[in-house]
């Protein structure tokens, strides 16, 4: 019963999320690049309220209960690290393959996407419809990039419920919930992003709409293993709340808040992670 209402959120969050986004985009396919930037770095804001105000400090008071070692800020700090790793590597090494089919990046470029169809690949999807070869292949990079994200983001709902001692009583309620809730909203303006140059590129628009949703399915699997693991003792419990959480922060500092001031270069996406913060403050401690 557990795993199954698990599976019931996290397909609401991270495929109906994804794919309310995909249709959007779709529907509108209108530049949207200053609503996007907003709603990235508030939801960025939420996610690194409710992971460093939550995920991180539980673990400390675990410890300080007595039920972990005094060691257990050690085991975090390596959780995080490992974490945040594993997603730069494997960004690294999608960005080492596709890059250089792409023209205008070169040794001149900045090392950080400076628009959204880079961060999710859809400038290398745009290249290979333009020379008809291999386009299964860019839009399958494209959605890669889009589920790396939404593996680690899963894995923090999955943790986040392992804290609680009663899942199903518990569903709607803590900081599970609240993750679920702010990545979906997280996920609408990155289903956007996916869909538009699917049907830019030729793609029918069910199919583009239905690929795109498809990309939030990680979400589900990364919400499983986190559970999982946390559900095994409370150490693992504390290694799967730091690596989801390293996952996660990566995808906020490397992702999310370069691409929001990229795509709207004011001081109002700062101020939107400033709301953010603030907000997933208060849902963290009601």
């Amino acid at each position: 019963m557990e795993y199954l209402a698990i599976i019931v959120i996290t397909f609401i969050s991270g495929v109906l999320g994804t794919g309310i986004g995909g249709l959007i985009g779709v529907v509108l396919r209108r530049d949207s690049n200053k609503i996007v930037s907003l709603l990235l770095s508030f939801a960025a804001g939420i996610m690194l309220a409710v992971v460093c105000f939550d995920l991180m400090s539980e673990p400390v008071e675990m410890m300080k209960e007595g039920t972990l070692p005094s060691y257990t800020p050690i085991i975090v700090v390596a959780a995080v690290a490992a974490g945040y790793a594993v997603v730069y590597l494997l960004n690294f090494v999608i960005d080492k393959r596709t890059n250089h089919e792409v023209k205008h990046i070169d040794e001149n470029h900045p090392s950080t996407a400076d628009d959204l169809d880079e961060l999710i690949h859809a400038d290398h999807f745009q290249t290979h419809k333009k020379t008809n070869t291999n386009l299964f292949v860019a839009g399958l990079v494209m959605l890669t990039a889009i589920a790396l994200h939404n593996l680690p983001e899963g894995m923090v709902i999955g943790a986040s419920y392992a804290l609680e001692p009663d899942v199903t009583a518990n569903l709607f309620s803590g900081s599970g919930f609240i993750m679920a809730i702010v990545i979906g909203l997280h996920n609408i303006p990155e289903g956007m992003a996916v869909s538009v140059p699917l049907v830019s590129g030729g793609m029918k628009k069910v199919k583009a709409v239905s690929l795109t949703a498809l990309s939030g399915v990680p979400t589900v699997l990364g919400a499983l293993l986190g559970f999982v693991l946390g559900g095994i003792n409370e150490v693992m419990l504390v290694i799967s709340l730091g690596f989801a959480s390293g996952a996660m922060l990566y995808v906020v500092f490397g992702e999310l808040l370069p691409e929001a001031i990229l795509m709207w270069k004011s001081k109002l996406p700062a101020l939107s992670v400033f709301a953010g913060l603030l907000v997933g403050f208060l849902l963290v401690l009601f």
